[in-house]
């Protein structure tokens, strides 16, 4: 991995973690374009740079986090699936990353996107639940609809997001729970995935790790701001479009469309 590799990989990772877009299905196709391999390492590496856009939520969120304690409360409850299931089916998760898998569940995380702004058509746009009034049994059944994000392409945040506005809570306040749940979810990932493969990781690759982390920081940082106010204003079918513009475009370039 060159150094520009690492500061691309980095500012995607940033720019792509906290939007409904899967973080991990781009830094994986943008990792088969660059022709690095997937190797147990560069997975790990993938999931390491996240550290850094979680650095940024907690910059921006760090008032919240400290006065507010239910709120903790919330994100562990919301967490417990995740965990759960990850450290059952951890192995097969991560047999699971690819290309193909990508490009479907971008698609399909699209087309699930399309549908629920369909069915929201008639509310306004700030219309829903204040973060404040998320009860913990709601807060679990947002975790468990962050677990199915473990399937690479669906993306985290996307999952979260819809989870929240099934739920009933604002465009803004769905987005918020999913960066602030983001927290406890990727430290614990992260945690996990390089004390795992912590031998495979060589002196380089710690270097292309803190320049990608810090790529991802400050990239991270300015995303989350201009998300917030987007979707405060807007709905998320350009997110949606996106979404399946990119996996069918995917889906070409691997050769599973006809030319």
């Amino acid at each position: 991995m060159t150094l520009f590799d690492s500061i691309l990989l980095g500012a995607l990772e940033g720019v792509t973690e906290f939007l409904p877009v899967s973080s991990t299905g781009h830094l994986i196709l943008a990792s088969q374009l660059l022709g690095i391999e997937q190797t147990d390492a560069h997975k790990a590496f993938e999931v390491a740079i996240q550290l850094g856009s979680i650095l940024a939520v907690l910059f921006l969120y760090a008032k919240h986090l400290m006065t507010d304690k239910t709120l903790w409360i919330k994100l562990a409850v919301a967490f417990v699936p995740t965990g759960v299931l990850g450290l059952l089916f951890y192995k097969h998760i991560k047999a699971l990353f690819g290309v193909e898998t990508v490009s479907f569940m971008l698609i399909a995380g699209g087309i699930v996107f399309l549908a629920v702004e369909y069915f929201r058509r008639d509310k306004a746009i700030d219309a829903g639940k204040e973060l404040d009034e998320l009860s913990y049994k709601e807060a679990f059944m947002i975790g468990l609809f962050q677990s199915i994000s473990m399937i690479p392409g669906t993306s985290r945040s996307g999952a979260t997001i819809i989870g929240g506005l099934f739920l009933g809570l604002k465009r803004k306040s769905a987005a918020e729970f999913s960066f602030l749940l983001a927290v406890p979810t990727m430290i614990v990932a992260t945690g996990y995935d390089l004390l795992k493969h912590r031998h495979e990781m060589i002196v380089n690759d710690w270097s292309m790790l803190i320049v990608a982390f810090i790529t991802a920081f400050v990239f991270a940082f300015f995303t989350v701001k201009l998300f917030v106010g987007f979707v405060s204003r807007h709905t998320f079918v350009p997110f949606a479009i996106y979404r399946i513009i990119m996996g069918l475009i995917f889906l070409y370039i691997i050769g599973n469309l006809p030319v």
